[in-house]
This record gives C-alpha cells, sequence and structure tokens, in this order.
C-alpha cells in the first residue's frame, strides 16, 4: 500500500458545530438525550443528520441513507467534527461506497469505536486522515464524563497525551514507538484482505472487544497472526474486554498466540466497551513503555483552526 501523508484535522473550539450521524446500528432520540446534552453544556453546538434515527432491522437505515449523512457532514463547512451515535454493525457496508476525495479535501475529526472501527482505519488508510478512536453519543453519560473530557482533550490544541496502564500487567517488556493502530479486534479481522487495513509494519496496535467467548477470541488473534500482519509489529496493548470472560485468560491467550513477537506487549488501555473508553488518535506516533507502564502521544492530535 501506498504511504500517505498525515492529515491532522483542525481542532476544536467553543462554540464549534458537531454532527451526528448513525453509520452503523439504529439509535431512538431518547438513547442520545443524555449524550447531547453533555456536549451541549461542554459549549458545543449539535447539527443531528436527517436519517439519524432511522431504522431498518439491525441497520440505521438503507445504505445510501447513512452514507448520505456520512458525506453531507464532511461536506458542510459549518461542521467541525462529527461524532457517531453508536456502533453496533453496518460500517463495513459503506466502505467501498465512500468518496474518499472528499473526506480528503474536507478532513476534519471523526469519532467513534466498535463497529465505526471500519470507517476509521479506512478513512486513515486511504487519505491519511487521523481518525479518533473514543466515545460514541449513546455511551455517554454524567457518571462517565471522563470519556467525554479526555476526547475534548485530545481535540484541542496543543495538548499531548499520556495514558495510564497501571491497572494491566506486562506481557513482554520493552520500549516501543510506531504509529497508533487499532480498536476491535473483530472488525480489524473482517478488514483483512481488503485495502482499507493500513499496514501494521512498525506499528502499536491496541486491541479491544466484547461479548465474545475465549476460543472466539483465539480464533480473531490467531487468524491476525496467521495473515503475517503481527510479524513486524512496534508493540501491542490490550484493553477492555467486556464481557469475554476472565481478563487473566485473554492475558494467556495474549502470551500464547503474540508472546513470541520480539516487542513490547501490556495490558491495561482503559478503551472500549467498559466504563472507561479514553479517546485515542488513530495514525500518530506512539510509546509504549511497560517499566512505567505508559502510553504516550507526544504530538497533538489536532491543528489550530487559526483565528475567528
Amino acid at each position: 500500500m501506498e504511504k500517505r501523508a498525515i492529515i491532522k484535522p483542525p481542532g476544536l473550539r467553543r462554540g464549534d458545530l458537531i454532527g451526528i450521524i448513525s453509520p452503523a446500528g439504529p439509535v431512538s432520540k431518547t438513547d442520545l438525550e443524555a449524550g447531547i446534552k453533555m456536549i451541549k453544556s461542554s459549549g458545543f453546538d449539535v447539527l443531528i443528520g436527517p436519517n439519524t434515527f432511522n431504522r431498518r432491522d439491525y441497520l440505521a437505515g438503507k445504505d445510501e441513507e447513512r452514507l448520505s449523512d456520512f458525506h453531507a457532514m464532511f461536506s458542510d463547512q459549518g461542521v467541525k467534527a462529527v461524532f457517531c451515535a453508536r456502533g453496533g454493525y453496518g460500517s463495513l457496508r459503506l466502505l467501498d461506497k465512500i468518496d474518499f476525495d472528499l473526506i480528503k479535501k474536507n478532513g476534519k475529526i471523526f469519532v467513534g469505536y466498535s463497529d465505526i472501527t471500519a470507517l476509521l482505519m479506512a478513512i486513515y488508510s486511504e487519505t491519511g486522515l487521523i481518525t479518533f478512536h473514543g466515545p460514541v453519543v449513546r455511551g455517554l453519560s454524567s457518571d462517565k464524563r471522563i470519556n467525554l473530557d479526555s476526547l475534548f482533550r485530545l481535540l484541542t490544541p496543543g495538548q499531548g497525551l499520556e495514558i495510564n496502564l497501571a491497572e494491566g500487567i506486562v506481557l513482554r517488556p520493552g520500549k516501543a514507538k510506531g504509529p497508533l493502530i487499532g480498536g476491535n479486534l473483530s472488525i480489524i479481522c473482517h478488514l483483512l484482505g481488503t485495502s482499507y487495513l493500513p499496514s501494521l509494519d512498525g506499528c502499536i496496535l491496541f486491541i479491544e472487544d466484547t461479548a465474545e467467548p475465549l476460543y472466539r477470541i483465539d480464533r480473531l488473534l490467531t487468524h491476525l497472526r496467521l495473515s503475517g500482519h503481527l510479524n513486524r509489529l512496534s508493540g501491542l496493548v490490550a484493553g477492555r474486554f467486556d464481557g469475554c470472560g476472565e481478563m487473566s485468560a485473554i492475558e494467556r491467550l495474549i502470551s500464547d498466540v503474540v508472546g513470541d513477537q520480539d516487542i513490547a506487549i501490556a495490558t491495561g488501555l482503559p478503551v472500549g466497551h467498559g466504563p472507561e473508553n479514553l479517546a485515542l488518535p488513530i495514525g500518530l506516533m506512539a510509546e509504549v513503555d511497560t517499566d512505567r507502564m505508559t502510553l504516550s502521544i507526544v504530538e497533538e492530535s489536532v491543528t489550530s483552526q487559526g483565528p475567528v
């Protein structure tokens, strides 16, 4: 794959307009009330895509409806960031229909996780635009304020990032540096064999998942290893595996499947489907230090918008 130049989107400032879309599973207005209230209370305006509350079985409307909102938010010069309403399923169906030239010409903040991993990866792979693995609007609530606060800090110019991994363990000691790539393990595996998975060579890979039995996590990790994509990683960090059994079993599994790689491996990343889902930039240079148990990004993730 051709290596693309990195594009950092303009950062947010109070009063900016944030668009909300449903590119995957359906939501109701009630689902988003708390999250929208929190976004507005943080000093931002909200624009809800016209198809956000559509429903077609397990999807938020037809593919062309979800795609229309996606393209419209990137085309709208007044929208400074695009937040996803929820994950679920459906992002994969859009990938071969996206106008990536439009996205590249109108690079802006795009946020989501879980099923949205497919869009995060594809946008970065096809355009070089830094995307953001972070909370969806449906998951925002006052008792999880830390998630939204971490996202807004990351989207503010001049801010670096250091995340404490102290709740995890070291599976293989070391220090690693490389572009940060990752998200939902199941979705990453579904992108294998497509052009939408960025190269993992030299990268720090982070993974998370939810509600998958241990044997399926085994199958996913083994599939990723057999594909050859783990052979040249710089490091690997595991996030939450909520509803996947005991974390100690996940840790043993990661050691079994990946532990022979000469890379730094740790757990304890507070991202995923658990109570903490701190924001991370996809594509920026990161550092993992298992002595300090930290994941750090020393450069800002966004650029200044310029004077008002």
